[in-house]
């Protein structure tokens, strides 16, 4: 629960439309910590040259919008950076989460 709290803060969130039964998807929220969102994005470009699971993750999407990959990787390195915050630990390049 926490996580869905601190993605949509961020503005790593999908944003969802509801209407009776039907649901669409529309992409990440506007509602965001703008330079945040911005911080994670590019921390997740490091990420992805730099931690083999994370490049891993980024090369099992290959073919999609690299957009939306990429708001996908950042979206777990934030899951990471949370658990590196909870767990008081060092964050470690290479490891599953």
């Amino acid at each position: 629960m926490v996580l869905e709290h601190l993605s949509g803060y961020v503005g790593l969130a999908p944003g969802i439309h509801q209407s009776g039964d039907s649901q669409k998807s529309r992409g990440i929220t506007m509602r965001a910590h703008r330079l945040m969102r911005s911080y994670f994005i590019e921390a997740s470009w490091q990420a992805i040259r730099t931690d083999p699971v994370m490049q891993a993750y980024y090369r099992k999407h290959i073919g999609k919008n690299s957009k939306t990959i990429i708001i996908k990787v950042a979206r777990k390195l934030l899951s990471r950076t949370l658990a590196v915050i909870k767990t008081e630990t060092l964050y470690q390049k290479g490891v599953l989460a």
